[in-house]
């Protein structure tokens, strides 16, 4: 029998890693609260993930692991247990926050059992191997739902179509962010870097694609971190002047808000390319064949979504032209 026949009435949902990750979370929220509406849904994720989770409104509230680890244990302890929490689903396996969870005493603890210390933590335990598992991660993450009654994993083309109505920003495109848009143009966002969460397109392939893209029809833009910025001091220069490099100028909510209102969006594996795939623009992400970090496990889900997979454990074999084409393509559509 189901959990949530035995009146369950709030889960929170436990995904204190990154951009990317709590990204591919949402579908597991959004597919949950569509299978019981009564359901009070919390998230416990890091401080510069809240932008992400405000955007999603099946998502009731949010607690900031950033803050409450800062509090004596006992305070953490007693802030968990004042929320009157049900059930708490360790998507991503963490043992502070597993420790946490029992000491609190939340009824209803749900892991994977490839953690040990799950096994002296959580009362549910789901066989799940991520590394051998034929799955996208969008989809792993609902299969650990099986405990409150989730049965069918949709796939990812049902996933895709969750996140149109469930993935707005908050926050308004402010008017400078707004001049870096031409309403006459395709305005392609290119993120060349993955702060090593993704296997990178050489930075000359990138300079020679931009050059190839027609100045006529793309407004091109680049984006990555303030530690990225400071990388591309000496590759900007090498661009065309049309080029307009907006890496380390946004916060987390402004980034969101720019790429909902661009075209498209070309990256490796990491989480501006699966926030772009949320926002239903055009997605491109390059991946290599390895098994941690292929497409198959980590590719974007949306319905503007595509990627490119080597053919080996770099991303050599995907070519300017071969990516010029699919981006090209993009104008027709």
């Amino acid at each position: 029998m189901s959990i949530l026949a035995n009146k369950i009435q709030h889960v929170v949902i436990n995904r204190t890693d990154a951009m990317g990750d709590v990204i591919l979370t949402l579908p597991a929220c959004i597919y949950l609260k569509s299978l019981f509406p009564h359901l009070t849904i919390t998230f416990l994720g890091r401080n510069y993930t809240k932008a992400i989770i405000e955007c999603c409104p099946a998502i009731d509230h949010f607690i900031n692991y950033d803050e409450l680890k800062l509090l004596p244990e006992q305070e953490q302890v007693n802030t968990l247990r004042e929320k009157n929490i049900d059930a708490i689903v360790h998507i991503f396996s963490h043992k502070p926050t597993a420790i946490l969870a029992r000491k609190a005493g939340i009824n209803i603890r749900i892991g994977s059992s490839s953690k040990f210390y799950n096994w002296f933590n959580c009362n549910r335990l789901i066989k799940l191997s991520r590394k051998n598992s034929p799955l996208n991660e969008a989809q792993l993450n609902i299969y650990l739902l099986k405990e409150l009654g989730v049965t069918h994993i949709p796939s990812l083309a049902e996933i895709a179509a969750l996140y149109p109505d469930n993935f707005k920003p908050r926050a308004e495109l402010n008017e400078e962010l707004k001049s870096k848009l031409d309403k006459t143009k395709f305005n392609l966002i290119i993120h060349p870097k993955s702060h090593g969460h993704g296997c990178e397109w050489d930075m000359e392939n990138f300079t020679k694609l931009i050059w190839q893209l027609p100045a006529e029809k793309f407004n091109i833009m680049i984006t990555g971190s303030q530690k990225e910025h400071e990388l591309f001091k000496e590759w900007i220069p090498k661009l065309p002047d049309h080029v307009t490099d907006m890496s380390g100028t946004m916060g987390m909510a402004d980034l969101i808000s720019f790429v909902f209102h661009c075209d498209g969006l070309l990256a490796s594996g990491t989480g501006p390319l699966h926030l772009a795939a949320a926002s239903g623009i055009h997605t491109l992400g390059l991946f290599p064949l390895t098994r941690s970090i292929n497409a198959k496990r980590w590719g974007p889900v949306g319905i503007k979504a595509e990627y490119m997979e080597s053919d080996g454990d770099d991303l050599g074999s995907i070519s300017v032209d071969m990516v010029y084409n699919k981006i090209n393509a993009w104008l027709a559509e």
